[in-house]
């Protein structure tokens, strides 16, 4: 009798802490990267990636944020672990392609697999983080600060969130590239 308590415990647990992706997948898009050319979500189908919302102009948790990203990144490079990391901005009208790859460049020399994202209108912006990754991003009129979560998301090769960190979780960058290493 107790080893069948046991066997039911341990699968019970063992079932409790899978991060089983049961929401749908991300919602198609095509939009501008860094280097001035079209993305699209299709170029991630069957791909480990890691999202997130930042902004160039951002004078408080961005650049900590893409530092984070960019530890990760080199993280999973040296673990020889593959996953495209993907940085949507809050702040569309003020960051061109150009303003992107600028600000990308303070944190990583290497933006073979870091795709920074604009080409669509604030309000558009603002439903996708809501609607696909149920994220607040406001920008107040006549503000050059932008409202957005400080979340990192690891997304499963069809396109769904597996996990989700506040970028100042203890231990972080290990939690997610062992994500990343369970969906490979």
């Amino acid at each position: 009798m107790k080893k069948w308590m046991l066997l039911i415990a341990v699968s019970l647990l063992l079932a409790a802490c899978g991060s089983e992706p049961d929401g749908p997948p991300v919602s198609g898009f095509t939009y501008t990267d860094q280097h001035g050319e079209e993305f699209s979500s299709s170029e991630l189908e069957g791909k480990v990636w890691i999202a997130d919302f930042i902004f160039t102009n951002c004078d408080t948790v961005c650049p900590p944020m893409t530092y984070k990203m960019a530890d990760i990144q080199s993280t999973l490079k040296e673990q020889g672990l593959e996953a495209e990391i993907v940085s949507f901005s809050v702040d569309p009208e003020v960051d061109t392609p150009d303003k992107l790859a600028e600000f990308l460049a303070q944190f990583t020399e290497d933006d073979s697999n870091w795709h920074m994202l604009t080409g669509y209108g604030q309000e558009e912006i603002e439903t996708f983080a809501r609607e696909e990754f149920q994220s607040l991003v406001n920008k107040p009129e006549d503000a050059d600060q932008v409202l957005h979560g400080v979340t990192f998301y690891v997304m499963d090769q069809e396109g769904r969130i597996f996990s989700e960190y506040n970028f100042t979780e203890e231990g972080v960058v290990g939690k997610i590239t062992d994500d990343v290493e369970a969906l490979q």
